[in-house]
């Protein structure tokens, strides 16, 4: 059969501080011809993260090789039994128009009527698990319960947001980065309220917002908002670290850690942080849980979609400059 020749993107050069185009390289790929075991999947989405600003400093992707991230394709030729032929699947071959997959490596998606499948890389995916487990499994939000999330218009926060509603917080509130992505927590994602956190101290803001105090804190950003978030939490109150948006650009001068992090001790309060891909057992509960609200119209996957394998650096570089709402995904193919 006729073979496809494969476009990739490579990592030539690693960034001080900010990434640049520069640092990337689209390449061709010959594909070799399928071992027992292995599948070619025609890649429709591709999911750009926070965490692979990390994987481009020393010891993580390596350099003039491909890359890995979450995806979707559809297996166009098959040498394993379970991936059949038009199959769509999930695997981390990403930054590539088309992947050689094992049976392994590749998850084969559920089929959900009425949910559209770019939902299987944002709410249903490594950003809504990873909202699911700090929420459910890392801070046990309660009925109630006061929440603050930080980076909230990202693909984490949004879905942070939906989730924690339909969990039954008490209050929600949100940090981001410009007063309109503010607007849009509150008056689409179900924020009660949120802020710039650029507009003045975020204790201050928080304070403002959560008179009676933080009972949970879904950590996204570290450095000055982990700092705010500690000097406003309840005694006893839960921290949930996901991620640290504030030092990923600069890994050899992080932000001082944050000044009053004894009150942890004063105030017993538990930080917890977690990678989720040590709770993808926690993926059947997100689904029994969302999908019936995703059929509904009760959540909308909140989605910044780029159009294009070309674009797939430009959206990366867009997403660590916060050009996106929600989950940025770049659309490879139909």
């Amino acid at each position: 059969m006729s073979r496809p020749t494969a476009r990739a993107v490579h990592l030539v050069s690693r960034p001080a501080g900010a990434p640049t185009a520069e640092n990337f390289a689209f390449v061709e790929e010959s594909l070799p011809a399928l071992a027992a075991g292995e599948v070619l999947v025609e890649n429709l989405y591709q999911s750009v993260d926070p965490y692979m600003r990390e994987e481009m400093d020393e010891g993580g992707w390596e350099l003039h090789a491909p890359l890995e991230g979450r995806t979707l394709g559809r297996v166009v030729e098959s040498r394993a039994d379970a991936l059949p032929v038009g199959a769509v699947i999930l695997h981390r071959q990403a930054w590539r128009t088309h992947s050689v997959v094992t049976a392994e490596g590749a998850f084969l998606l559920p089929e959900f009527a009425g949910v559209p499948l770019s939902a299987h890389l944002s709410v249903l995916g490594g950003t809504g698990l990873s909202a699911w487990v700090g929420l459910t499994r890392i801070a046990r939000l309660q009925p109630g319960e006061t929440l603050f999330v930080s980076a909230a218009a990202g693909g984490v926060g949004t879905a942070a947001g939906q989730l924690a509603r339909l969990l039954g917080a008490g209050r929600i509130i949100g940090s981001t980065g410009t007063a309109a992505k503010a607007a849009r927590l509150t008056e689409h994602l179900g924020f009660d309220a949120a802020f710039d956190y650029h507009d003045g101290p975020i204790a201050d803001r928080l304070r403002e917002a959560a008179p009676d105090g933080l009972h949970v804190y879904l950590d996204n950003v570290g450095g000055d908002h982990l700092e705010a978030a500690i000097d406003v939490l309840r005694d006893h109150g839960r921290i949930a670290w996901c991620g640290a948006v504030a030092q990923y650009n600069r890994p050899q001068d992080p932000p001082p850690a944050p000044r009053n992090l004894f009150d942890v001790v004063g105030k017993s309060v538990r930080l917890e942080g977690f990678l989720v891909r040590n709770h993808i057992d926690a993926r059947p509960e997100l689904y029994d849980f969302l999908v019936p609200h995703l059929r509904s119209g009760a959540v909308v996957p909140d989605e910044t979609v780029v159009d294009g394998f070309d674009h797939v650096v430009d959206a990366f570089l867009g997403m660590l400059r916060g050009a996106n709402t929600g989950k940025m995904l770049v659309k490879i193919a139909d």
